[in-house]
């Protein structure tokens, strides 16, 4: 029998996103009064804004995501691990990292597998999500890089940035979630807008759901 999700369950799936450039700090101080108002997992914001996040959703259950090496995952590894540590040390609970692509593109999972490492490390007990940034991988490299996270330790594999060519595929969530198993969770990001869009991916085996229309998302469903 298939799980009839409630407006909680769903909510309590949704990392609520805001990570444009433009976004100001009354957007910001919104974001996380929705995300108060709806119980979201978290509010997923640019590194600049974990302070006041933390600050705005004090008392709450509501988690602060940031991202780190984002978008383009190229930073060296230590600025990573310290861009991570700064936000931890801030109030982040969670970290959404951005593998090095372009040593995943060359095939050298030893570099990819050891930048993530360094960014677990540094984010101490914070859980570390793993942006594969799956629009430019092969399927097989979808699961390599999947491999790799989990042999460093991470705790969650997401499949993008939003900034790339496109985003979260039912595909790619199933892909994901068979390489990973039961030993990570799955994280579906970029271009989910509907509730059908959520549903289909939390059925394919996604765990969390990155989206900036995670109001209008909840608010299809009653009560």
């Amino acid at each position: 029998m298939e799980k009839k999700w409630t407006r909680a369950d769903i909510a309590a799936t949704i990392d609520h996103t805001l990570l444009k450039a433009t976004g100001t700090e009354t957007q910001i101080r919104e974001l996380c009064a929705e995300a108060r108002k709806y119980r979201f997992a978290s509010v997923c914001v640019n590194p600049a804004w974990v302070p006041l996040c933390s600050q705005e959703l004090q008392g709450s259950e509501v988690m602060v995501c940031t991202v780190i090496g984002f978008p383009l995952g190229a930073n060296a590894s230590e600025i990573k691990a310290a861009e991570a540590r700064l936000a931890v040390s801030q109030g982040a609970h969670e970290v959404d990292m951005v593998i090095n692509i372009g040593k995943a593109k060359a095939g050298d999972w030893t570099a990819v597998e050891n930048d993530i490492r360094a960014v677990v490390e540094a984010a101490g007990n914070a859980t570390v999500k793993v942006i594969i940034e799956t629009c430019y991988l092969t399927n097989e490299e979808k699961v390599k890089a999947c491999q790799a996270a989990m042999k460093a330790g991470a705790h969650f594999v997401k499949t993008s940035t939003g900034f790339g060519t496109g985003g979260a595929t039912v595909e790619d969530i199933a892909l994901m979630r068979k390489t990973v198993g039961s030993a990570m969770k799955v994280k579906a990001s970029g271009g989910i807008r509907t509730l059908q869009d959520a549903l289909a991916m939390l059925k394919a085996g996604a765990d969390r759901i990155g989206a900036s229309a995670g109001v209008s998302i909840v608010s299809e469903i009653e009560g």
